[in-house]
C-alpha cells in the first residue's frame, strides 16, 4: 500500500543567507514534520546584515512554478511569505483559486525592519483582497497597524487581533514582538470561525539571532496544519517551537550582524 507524505508548498522569496525566505521555510517545515516544496517569487543578494539586490521572478514563470507542484503533489497547506507587487499577488491568488487550494497561511510581508514599506499601495489594496481567502494571516505589529490604520498598543492588542479578523474575514494570528519587552512574549490569535481568541505566552528571549523568524513560525503553524492540527493547537505549537529556535539560537553566531534562529536544535 502506498503510503504519502504529509507536504506543505512554501511561495516566498529566496535569502542567499539562509536565514529568512524561502530557506528558513523549508528548514521549518522538515525540523516539523513534512515534506517542502518550494515556489520562488524572487531572488535576494543578502547576508545576516542586510539586502544587497532583488531581482523579482517574472509572473509567468512563478505561475508555471505552481502549476508544476500543484498538478502533481498534493498540499495539506500552503504558506506564502513576500509577494512583492500587485501582479504576483493576482497571479498567486488566482492559480492557488483554481486548483482549490485550501489551508492558506500567509504572512503579510509589507514594513521592512527598518520600517520602510515593502510594498507599494496598489500591491497593498492587493494583498487586501487576497487576506478573505486565507485560513490565517500572521501580522506582526507594524503590518497589522498599516492594514488596520490605527496605531496598537498593549491594551488594545486583542481587539486588535478582533478587528483585523472581522475586517478581512479571516483568522488572525497578531504578533507581539514590537510591543514593549517584557519577560513573556505574547501572541494573539483570533479564530474568526469560532469568533474565539487565545492568547499565547512563552518565555521572550533577549537575542539578536531573529532573522527569519515571521518565515519560520507561519511555515511551522503551516506544517501543524497540514499534520490535522486544530487552528489554536497549530498556532500554539508553532509558537513554542519558534521560542526554543529562539533559545537553541541564542549563542549561536552567523555572520557579523542579525544571525538565525536554530531550526533544528543543533
Amino acid at each position: 500500500m502506498k503510503s504519502f507524505y504529509t507536504s506543505v508548498l512554501t511561495i516566498a522569496g529566496s535569502d542567499s543567507g539562509g536565514g529568512a525566505g524561502i530557506q528558513a521555510d523549508i528548514k521549518s517545515i522538515s525540523a516539523n514534520g513534512a515534506y517542502a516544496s518550494s515556489v520562488i517569487t524572487a531572488t535576494t543578494a543578502q547576508n545576516t546584515q542586510g539586502v544587497r539586490d532583488i531581482h523579482a521572478i517574472p509572473v509567468p514563470h512563478i505561475v508555471q512554478q505552481l502549476e508544476a507542484v500543484l498538478d502533481d503533489i498534493n498540499f495539506s497547506a500552503v504558506k506564502i511569505g513576500m509577494l512583492h507587487s500587485s501582479k504576483v499577488i493576482e497571479a498567486v491568488k488566482e492559480t492557488l483559486t483554481k486548483y482549490k487550494i485550501k489551508n492558506i497561511i500567509l504572512d503579510p510581508v509589507m514594513i521592512a525592519s527598518s520600517g520602510d514599506p515593502l510594498l507599494n499601495q496598489n500591491a497593498i489594496d492587493s494583498l487586501k483582497l487576497f487576506l478573505p481567502s486565507v485560513l490565517l494571516m500572521t501580522p506582526n505589529i507594524p503590518e497589522a497597524e498599516l492594514l488596520l490604520e490605527k496605531s496598537i498598543e498593549l491594551k488594545n492588542v486583542k481587539s486588535s487581533a478582533k478587528d483585523l479578523g472581522e475586517k478581512y474575514k479571516t483568522s488572525v494570528l497578531l504578533k507581539g514582538g514590537h510591543l514593549e519587552f517584557t519577560d513573556l512574549m505574547t501572541d494573539t490569535l483570533y479564530n474568526y470561525q469560532t469568533k474565539k481568541l487565545t492568547t499565547i505566552q512563552n518565555r521572550a528571549v533577549d537575542t539578536i539571532n531573529t532573522h527569519g523568524t515571521g518565515c519560520s513560525l507561519s511555515s511551522a503553524i503551516a506544517t501543524f496544519i497540514a499534520l490535522e492540527e486544530t487552528l489554536e493547537e497549530a498556532t500554539i505549537k508553532g509558537c513554542a517551537y519558534l521560542n526554543k529556535a529562539l533559545i537553541d539560537g541564542k549563542n549561536k553566531y552567523l555572520g557579523k550582524g542579525h544571525g538565525a534562529i536554530n531550526h533544528f536544535g543543533i
